[in-house]
């Protein structure tokens, strides 16, 4: 498989290192902005998008305006994200994207779901979320820890929002600490006065996210559409 990497930063080089073991050619490299490169999509069988907000729109975009499939992993622009949904559709090109692909995390957030969905009626237990990464992470709450907390609300009607760190009765507190070399942490914890549950997924390396980043796009090479994780887990199930 021919793959196009939008952003070449640390992410990028993990990701170029797991494609390549895994028998794919990167056929381009693109720093930050797309504007400046030729895009062929005789020779491109699938983009992967881990660049910067103010990018990822128009990399992802000009993509599916050229026929190549975008992965994208890119956090901080989803107020474009249905814009970008319409114009991948618009040119019948494919798109996934999640705010985490490593695989570890996606059966978290199945975990996370199933214990919210038993939570729900336990009124006396509170629910935060912390997140834990590096110092280079531009934004914050991560986009792994918003998911977390969109998937406690649709299960429990008591929750109303999400609110970086200060956050009313009906609202998840989502915490989020940066510190030197930490790929990412998030823990889920539900607490009373009389015990305290939690769910907590720690990441040792990018290793991970670029693992899942290549599977996705093994999995969208080739097809048309819209698509998430919870389509290529249960592809991977099923083989």
């Amino acid at each position: 498989m021919k793959i196009a990497l939008l952003g070449y930063g640390k992410m990028g080089k993990t990701i170029e290192e797991i494609a390549e073991k895994r028998g794919h050619k990167i056929v381009l490299k693109v720093d930050e902005d797309i504007e400046n490169y030729d895009l062929d999509s005789s020779k491109i069988d699938v983009a992967i998008d881990f660049s910067v907000p103010k990018a990822a729109f128009k990399n992802i975009t000009t993509c599916f305006k050229h026929g190549i499939p975008v992965v994208s992993g890119t956090t901080g622009w989803l107020e474009d994200y249905e814009k970008a949904k319409k114009i991948c559709e618009e040119n019948k090109s494919a798109f996934i994207y999640a705010s985490n692909f490593s695989l570890g995390v996606n059966v978290f957030f199945e975990l996370n779901q199933k214990l919210a969905d038993m939570m729900k009626n336990l009124e006396d237990y509170s629910v935060e979320i912390e997140e834990i990464h590096h110092v280079q992470k531009l934004d914050a709450p991560s986009g792994t820890a918003i998911t977390l907390a969109e998937q406690i609300i649709e299960k429990n009607p008591r929750v109303d929002g999400w609110q970086l760190d200060d956050a009313e009765k009906d609202e998840i507190p989502i915490y989020a600490k940066r510190v030197e070399d930490v790929p990412g942490t998030h823990t889920v914890t539900y607490d009373t006065s009389i015990d305290k549950i939690e769910i907590v997924h720690t990441a040792k390396s990018r290793q991970g996210f670029a693992l899942g980043a290549v599977v996705a796009a093994e999995f969208l090479k080739d097809k048309s559409g819209i698509f998430t994780m919870k389509d290529v887990l249960a592809d991977l199930f099923r083989n």
